[in-house]
């Protein structure tokens, strides 16, 4: 492996195992870095993991970001010149029962990903935000430029200091940095504890979804190829400095649809799709979540070319296809 591999951290994540998949495909050799925890089944991580594997371009290490001796010690062994920083602790409702663990992952875990970037000359450091830094905004769609100082979740809260952080130390250290406020990624590979794994899970056992809000509720689903085009095409593009990040070279865009979906309509697509009628169980909100998220892409559109446009029926079909496909149902 060469010193010019990209790092990919959550590489057996959802999103990062995408990413790799990608770059591997350009051309561009990966260290692709996760901790393969217990969150949910790792044997989903595990059949992402060897699918990278199976590529001479790509090499693994089991580490943790939390460890610091660990994340220092690779970071100057190989000096990445690109990192692409998409491990996390995830999940908004999880944050509420267990928030040491976004702690030690978010916060502590990112830290050292900064240091290990600014002490080793990395060029650019692209790394995951999320839409639910918007919080309690309610005016739509969500700009980057919108005030996010009111998180409605731990999970949230940890996100908005990453972009802080990030901005700290590329105002401090002229590091370049961009961070990704993706909105609900779905498609195949897709994390099991998301709406659209659920539901399918749920309806093919002839089990209850669950619909909080009773189901009133819009998201920007987000199809996963569209995401994977975002990174390659921002991982070349190093910021330049810019007057409204205090000079430093840095950058935030939205990476969502730019087209909110009815949750009950994602609900009729995948009874289309099963050939089975749900039972749904309706609920009230669920502390943390938000009634309709929508995102502003024109900053992205205009430095890339490129926005998310995949059409929901489309992506839910090829997720379907692929559960049905993995888990044999």
């Amino acid at each position: 492996m060469t010193d010019q591999a990209i790092l990919v951290t959550g590489a057996a994540g959802f999103i990062g195992f995408h990413v790799a998949r990608q770059l591997l495909a350009e051309g561009r050799p990966v260290i692709g870095l996760d901790n393969l925890n217990l969150y949910y089944d790792p044997a989903l991580k595990q059949a992402r993991l060897e699918l990278l594997q199976n590529d001479s371009g790509f090499s693994f290490v089991k580490a943790d970001l939390a460890d610091r001796e660990t994340i220092a010690a690779l970071f100057a062994r190989h000096r990445f010149r690109e990192v692409v920083h998409l491990a996390a602790q995830a999940g908004v409702r999880h944050s509420i029962e267990q928030p040491q663990a976004y702690v030690d992952s978010n916060l502590a875990g990112f830290l050292n990903v900064l240091e290990g970037c600014r002490n080793n000359g990395c060029r650019h450091l692209v790394y995951a935000s999320s839409s639910s830094v918007y919080g309690a905004n309610t005016k739509l769609p969500f700009a980057v430029k919108d005030r996010t100082d009111h998180p409605v979740s731990f999970y949230a809260a940890t996100k908005k200091a990453n972009e802080l952080m990030a901005q700290s130390y590329s105002h401090l250290y002229r590091l370049p940095v961009t961070g990704l406020r993706f909105f609900t990624i779905y498609g195949p590979w897709g994390r099991p504890d998301m709406a659209m794994f659920l539901f399918v899970k749920a309806i093919l056992a002839g089990q209850p979804i669950r619909l909080f809000n009773h189901g009133q509720m819009r998201r920007d689903f987000t199809y996963i190829d569209d995401v994977t085009r975002v990174v390659s095409k921002l991982i070349d593009r190093v910021p330049a400095d810019d007057p409204a990040a205090a000079n430093a070279p840095s950058r935030i865009y939205n990476v969502g649809n730019h087209h909110p979906e009815e949750l009950m309509h994602v609900v009729g697509l995948l009874e289309q799709e099963l050939g089975r009628t749900a039972i749904k169980e309706l609920l009230p909100m669920q502390p943390g979540d938000v009634l309709e998220t929508f995102a502003d892409v024109e900053d992205l559109m205009r430095d890339t070319g490129f926005a998310p446009s995949t059409p929901i029926a489309l992506g839910v079909r090829n997720f379907v296809t692929w559960y049905r496909d993995h888990y044999k149902v």
